[in-house]
């Protein structure tokens, strides 16, 4: 699986581990930066970078997820969001990085580089990259809807 990552500068040192982790792991690590630190930087544009490839690599059958990392992860997640195809999840846990995928086929992972150790956001990401979306019916009429809303403007009960 291809993994794209994107960060701020609070994100930088997790966003190198993560990189070599996953990596040794199998998985292809796609990095869209930024390259060196600035702590001026500004992240949409990483985080863009990211989620488009996701998006684009999803769109073309390929098997691909992300991550944005932030101090918090807050405005990355936000930023991938506004991505067209992307179900950005915030994750402060394995649980809510598991469920992000089992039951909202997120397909890209917001952590925050202030908020976790290297090893615990380690474990956060893996346990998105390894859960899948369980395509339930409740699961899928709900984002359904959400995808209804996003292309109508029109709410649905």
């Amino acid at each position: 699986m291809r993994v794209h990552i994107a960060t701020d500068h609070a994100g930088m040192e997790l966003s190198a581990h993560l990189v070599t982790h996953l990596a040794d792991r199998g998985y292809e690590m796609v990095d869209h930066g930024p390259a060196v630190y600035d702590a001026e930087d500004d992240y949409p544009a990483y985080c863009f970078r990211a989620a488009e490839a996701v998006a684009a690599e999803q769109g073309e059958g390929r098997e691909a997820l992300g991550i944005v990392l932030g101090g918090s992860g807050n405005g990355e997640q936000i930023t991938a969001n506004k991505v067209r195809g992307i179900r950005a999840a915030l994750a402060w846990n394995v649980e809510t990085a598991r469920l992000a995928r089992e039951h909202n086929d997120a397909n890209v992972v917001g952590l925050g580089g202030r908020q976790h150790t290297l090893q615990e956001a380690a474990a956060i990401v893996e346990a998105f990259l390894g859960a899948a979306w369980s395509g339930e019916d409740r699961h899928a009429r709900r984002l359904d809807k959400i995808a209804h809303y996003e292309r109508t403007g029109e709410i649905l009960d």
